[in-house]
């Protein structure tokens, strides 16, 4: 069904590891986790309660009290399995930008990502037309240093749609329709929503979006 587009704010149901953020503030700490409880306090009267003695044997009675007849034999019945839990779809996010100024939406969402405590390593960007400035960097020392800096893990990746399917999912995955050919939005928008754990931003033309993710999901 049609994306209604958003204000480019960011807005996630669960939010990932806390990291420093772009602009170098600190996230703030998470809550620490409650103990257990403390055990309830016995009813008066009720438990601690001594056991009454046996009855005194009659003299002359040899051996134990008489048992009395057993009670019914009780079996545990094994709690059911609860159901597998269905693959969590990611949450998807509008924000309509001209192709000449997706990417520069794009950035701004990262950097709005990464100062509400996401951390670097949990983002990937993948843009349809001009790569990122950064990509194009890499690239020139060679497609081995690119990749490895892809495995290394440890920052925001950008990916051109062409190359994307060699990156691995991460929890958010953050497209820019920034031109490119209509083969390359329509290859790289179904690939971004299996490679997004928890959200998929997506910047570019409202229609053209809602056109190829309408077919694609």
């Amino acid at each position: 069904m049609p994306l209604i587009p958003e204000e480019p704010q960011i807005h996630e149901s669960a939010q990932g590891p806390r990291a420093a953020s772009a602009s170098g503030r600190t996230a703030p700490s998470p809550r620490p986790v409650p103990g257990p409880r403390p055990a309830a306090p016995p009813r008066p009267g009720r438990p601690g309660a001594l056991r009454p003695s046996p009855p005194a044997q009659r003299p002359g009675a040899v051996g134990s009290a008489k048992p009395g007849p057993a009670g019914p034999a009780v079996t545990a019945t094994p709690a059911a399995s609860a159901p597998a839990s269905a693959p969590a779809t990611p949450q998807i996010q509008l924000i309509p930008a001209p192709a000449e100024g997706a990417l520069d939406a794009a950035e701004e969402a990262v950097d709005l990502l990464l100062e509400s405590g996401r951390a670097p390593s949990d983002v990937l960007v993948i843009t349809t037309g001009e790569p990122h400035p950064w990509a194009a960097h890499e690239l020139s020392f060679g497609e081995a240093s690119y990749w490895a800096q892809h495995d290394a893990d440890d920052d925001v990746f950008y990916a051109d749609a062409a190359v994307a399917d060699r990156a691995a999912s991460r929890p958010v995955v953050v497209v820019a329709v920034n031109g490119g050919s209509d083969t390359a939005a329509v290859t790289a928008l179904p690939l971004a929503l299996t490679r997004a754990g928890a959200l998929l931003i997506v910047c570019g033309d409202p229609q053209q979006i809602n056109s190829v993710l309408g077919a694609g999901v």
